[in-house]
């Protein structure tokens, strides 16, 4: 049995035996007494297929997208791919067969995914997946454009990796 949004400490893995094969999170209605502050997106349903390797959100407005995997490792939000500030970016690379390990509910706002790579410390709020959800055709054109002025390629080793990440904290 997959754990619903009233369970948040529950951890549950995309990776079920048997008939379990897509873990499910279901959120059919919006309460009135959540302790995060609403959003504008709020979502309906979180469907792990890891056999495709996408996340499948499905929003109140009626919008469902499909998230490549490697979508959302090369595009966390955390810092230690986003730097804390403009220009401080890290490109990934290496990205395209990364696989969920687990994803856990984050209060009432957020999902924080533990992908196969060990990358862990990225915390993706319902309008992050929504943007992108909505956004990935321009995500990925951005993407490849940044790999091709920087000589590389989706499948390429990360390099100058180091133990800590590039923003200097242990993350």
């Amino acid at each position: 049995m997959a754990p619903t949004w009233r369970k948040p400490r529950n951890r549950f893995s995309p990776t079920l035996p048997g008939p379990h094969r897509f873990a499910t999170l279901r959120r059919p209605f919006a309460s009135a007494t959540m302790n995060a502050p609403a959003t504008p997106h709020q979502p309906t349903s979180i469907v792990v297929h890891q056999r495709s390797r996408v996340l499948e959100v499905g929003f109140d407005d009626g919008s469902t997208f499909r998230i490549p995997f490697e979508l959302m490792r090369v595009y966390s939000p955390s810092a230690e791919v986003q730097g804390h500030g403009p220009g401080q970016e890290v490109l990934q690379t290496g990205k395209r067969e990364v696989e969920l390990a687990s994803l856990d509910p984050v209060g009432n706002y957020a999902v924080q995914p533990r992908f196969s790579d060990g990358h862990e410390s990225g915390i993706f709020s319902w309008d992050y997946l929504y943007y992108l959800g909505s956004q990935q055709g321009e995500l990925w054109r951005k993407y490849e454009e940044r790999l091709a002025r920087e000589g590389q390629s989706r499948d390429s080793p990360m390099t100058g990796a180091s133990p800590t990440p590039a923003c200097g904290h242990q993350h």
